[in-house]
């Protein structure tokens, strides 16, 4: 009975506490159960993804003069493949070859089994079809007739009915059972694809060592959501395969080679969760316990009461139990309705992560009931919280400065070597996080925290008197000594605001930034907004096509730097434009300079610097394919470049190159706002087979780097909703409780004679010096954060950024939320000091 009483009353007359305690287990309860459906939803998003981009599963090749002891799983078609010493035309009488190339025996349904694996670019698949590279070697179009020069047998003649492009042509010519190292550096330029009955009768005869037969299988694809477990289940089903085959044949698995990328990305997406999860949960948690902190005096004094009235410890307990309930359980329930909203809205799921319900509940166990089994104790009855002490230990043997100390030492020694979130122990199918990095920054989140507390603690009075002045006038003296006698609610309130600002800055800058990166990094892969290659259009052409505003040529073509063949790229230095974080020892206008001052300057990566011992100004002599040597002179270390590799490549001027060697060239064009994709779909229409198109916005669903798998729009935008929510309660609602608990003071102070604007000087001092320090210490502490977070989280950034994005409009939104939480809870409590005196401690 006494508890329901006590309910009641708790409801009735303590409404706004109880709803601002369920409001912080709420938010505490949000963040991670969005974060959890984000993570779901990435997972899914990471397999489905990777499974879409493999056209062929896995390629299970014959082993030369055996045959394959079992039948394929799922379903199959068998391919042949042969290799000739090239390929010959006549067109417009003049005879064009090529060098040694490979013919394709596929089966009729070969394309519609195995989409993505080809791609029409001009006539028919009802016959022999020509890569588009070849068709641009041979000058050949469909209707055109190419001989084929076969090994031990005389040349055949082929009418060419189509012209297709092979999206797929790194992993449709690799080397099953080889290395990664002993792969080809590309697929082969010259390509003819035949049905399989006009492939037979060309090669039957043909020496065994020149040909092979492989199967390509498409497998079962309800795999789990999770790209871990997906990869699990399908390379155990490629080893138990080849330990079928016994020999007979070996199988090249695609499928689990995409879900091995995808599930480090994965790992990414959790590093990403506890990043950006954990800061706000612990900021929710700290909201909650100062909340029903605010109300630990009056707790203590009720509970007095009931104690002088005869009620036993147990009731105490069953009390706070109730309470506990009460609050969590509201505060879960809200909090889980609405992590669903937001995930059904943002991830098209409005499953949530359960668990969370359970940290929900030991955040109400922590910031409830403890405090209220506390005050049920004779030590709290005797002294009331609030009353002024001896400062924490922690405050004087300086804690707060030791852990920055130490996140500064620590962030500088892995800083040193680079980080690397996500390893990938050598020879090891596992992978592992390394959470030693998140050291540095959740010392500087404790640091900064008990800092922040540390400045806000031991304001000096005179400080608290200048800002008092201009709205106490006469009366700053006394302001200052009323809020240095409160200077611990007002530290707490101010601490937890600051580090609400803190947490909206480092999660926005760190979304904008990666945002902003995700760009870069598709842009790095593509070259631009739209790349056009293999084509005979001009620039002139390219620039007078709908959509385009921009058109910078790229010169291409491959050179020996000692016995290791590099791509070669030809740039015009005066008008390419690239990020500083592309080049290493200056920026990229001071290394592009250099490259413009001297025509045979050459650009080359670390690693070459590395192994040939390079220094400024050392001729390089580069060796074409055809055995043609041509001098440079090395200018500069060039790290990342479009289109580039990742490893070793080499960028020179392009009028030099084209005056020394032969180049392809590549063109790289900005659009004028136009989608990207319709830009290129236009290009492909005029171009027709003559032109390979890519686009950048194509490129980002297929980039399998670890940035652009994970879309953090939805998770983005749960975030910075948390961070505003939690910075306008914060500024806001802890102002408002602690006016509230401090009404019988300012009651006290009207029927002593003061005036309501005497009253009020005392209100807008406390809320400017909690405004400023969630201004200028928050600010700092965001900002620091901010620069460590992207830092630390440098192996998802490929390139790292060159500054940071600043997301200024949302920016201005949380300061213009905290400005009008501040102002509204000063303007709530001056209009309540207006109200009579005798009315409100009658209340109390």
């Amino acid at each position: 009975m006494l508890t329901l009483i006590w309910l009641r009353g708790l409801l009735t007359r303590r409404t706004g506490r109880l709803l601002a305690a369920m409001a912080g287990i709420a938010l505490a309860v949000t963040l991670p159960a969005a974060l959890g459906a984000f993570l779901a939803s990435a997972k899914a998003t990471m397999t489905a993804r990777s499974v879409q981009r493999v056209p062929v599963d896995w390629q299970v090749e014959q082993q030369p003069g055996q045959i394959l002891s079992v039948p394929m799983p799922g379903t199959s078609r068998q391919v042949d493949f042969a290799r000739i010493d090239g390929f010959e035309s006549r067109q417009a009488g003049q005879t064009l070859t090529t060098g040694a190339g490979q013919v394709l025996g596929l089966p009729t349904d070969y394309a519609a089994t195995f989409p993505g694996e080809l791609r029409m670019l001009a006539g028919t698949a009802t016959g022999p079809l020509l890569a588009q590279q070849t068709a641009a070697n041979l000058h050949a179009a469909p209707g055109s007739t190419v001989t084929v020069r076969r090994p031990g047998l005389p040349a055949a003649a082929v009418r060419v009915t189509g012209v297709v492009d092979l999206p797929a042509a790194d992993s449709l010519f690799q080397r099953v059972g080889a290395p990664p190292g002993a792969q080809p550096q590309a697929p082969p330029d010259n390509v003819l694809l035949l049905p399989s009955a006009g492939w037979n009768r060309l090669f039957d005869g043909v020496p065994r060592d020149r040909v092979r037969t492989q199967f390509h299988v498409r497998v079962d694809h309800r795999l789990p959501s999770d790209p871990a477990a997906a990869y699990d289940m399908v390379t155990g089903r490629a080893r138990n395969l080849e330990a079928r085959l016994a020999g007979t044949g070996l199988v090249g698995d695609n499928l689990g080679a995409a879900l091995g990328a995808a599930r480090e990305d994965a790992l990414y997406s959790q590093v990403l969760f506890l990043f950006l999860g954990v800061p706000g949960v612990v900021l929710a948690a700290l909201l909650t316990g100062l909340v029903t902190r605010a109300g630990a005096s009056r707790r203590t004094a009720e509970q007095a009461l009931l104690r002088a009235r005869g009620a036993p410890r147990g009731a105490f307990v069953r009390l706070a139990l109730a309470e506990t309930a009460l609050v969590g359980v509201a505060g879960v329930l809200g909090g889980l309705g609405l992590a669903a909203l937001a995930g059904w809205a943002m991830f098209g799921s409005a499953r949530v992560s359960w668990w969370a319900a359970v940290l929900g509940l030991l955040i109400a166990g922590g910031t409830v009931l403890l405090p209220a089994l506390r005050a049920t104790t004779v030590a709290a009855a005797r002294h009331p919280i609030g009353r002024p002490g001896r400062s924490p230990a922690w405050l004087r043997y300086g804690l707060d400065l030791w852990l920055l100390a130490g996140s500064a030492v620590i962030f500088w020694i892995t800083s040193r070597n680079g980080y690397q979130l996500v390893l990938v122990p050598e020879g090891l199918p596992q992978l592992s996080v390394d959470y030693w990095a998140f050291a540095g920054p959740a010392l500087l989140w404790a640091g900064a925290g008990l800092l922040i507390w540390r400045l806000t603690r031991t304001l000096p009075g005179s400080f608290v008197s200048w800002t008092a002045r201009p709205l106490a006038g006469g009366l700053a003296g006394t302001v200052s000594a009323m809020l240095t006698r409160q200077r611990a609610p007002l530290a707490r309130t101010a601490t937890l605001a600051a580090l609400a600002v803190a947490f909206a800055l480092s999660t926005s800058v760190f979304d904008a930034t990666y945002r902003q990166q995700a760009q870069v990094d598709a842009e790095l892969t593509n070259g631009a907004d739209v790349t056009v290659s293999q084509t005979s259009a001009t620039q002139a052409q390219l620039a007078a096509m709908p959509g385009v505003s921009r058109v910078e040529p790229l010169q291409h073509r491959f050179a020996y730097v000692g016995s290791d063949l590099q791509d070669l790229y030809g740039i015009r230095p005066t008008t390419t434009r690239l990020h500083d974080t592309y080049f290493s020892g200056g920026t990229a206008r001071q290394i592009l300079d250099r490259l413009a001052r001297r025509p045979d300057a050459l650009l080359v990566s670390q690693e070459t610097v590395n192994d040939f011992q390079l220094r400024l100004g050392d001729q390089v002599r580069l060796r074409t394919e055809d055995g043609k040597t041509v001098p440079f002179h090395y200018a500069g270390i060039v790290t990342e470049f479009p289109t580039a590799p990742r490893d070793s490549f080499l960028v020179a001027n392009a009028a030099y190159l084209a005056r020394q060697m032969p180049t392809d060239t590549t063109y790289l064009i900005s659009t004028d706002g136009t989608p990207p994709h319709r830009v290129a779909a236009e290009l492909r229409g005029r171009l027709g087979p003559t032109g390979k198109v890519t686009d950048v916005e194509t490129s980002r669903q297929v980039v399998g780097s670890s940035l652009t798998a994970v879309d953090l729009s939805g998770l983005t935008t749960v975030e910075l909703g948390y961070a505003l929510a939690l910075a306008g309660l914060a500024t806001g609602l802890l102002l408002v409780l602690g006016f509230a608990e401090r009404r019988r003071t300012y009651a006290l102070a009207r029927v002593l004679g003061a005036t309501p604007r005497q009253l009020g000087s005392f209100v807008w001092t406390e809320v400017c010096l909690v405004g400023l320090a969630a201004i200028v210490l928050g600010t700092a502490c965001g900002w620091a954060l901010s620069r460590m977070l992207v830092t630390v989280l440098s192996g998802v950034f490929d390139p790292p950024p060159d500054t940071l994005a600043m997301p200024w409009t949302y920016l201005a939104a949380v300061a213009s939320l905290g400005l009008a939480a501040l102002l509204a809870a000063g303007a709530a409590t001056v209009r309540a000091t207006r109200r009579p005196p005798l009315t409100v401690l009658r209340d109390l």
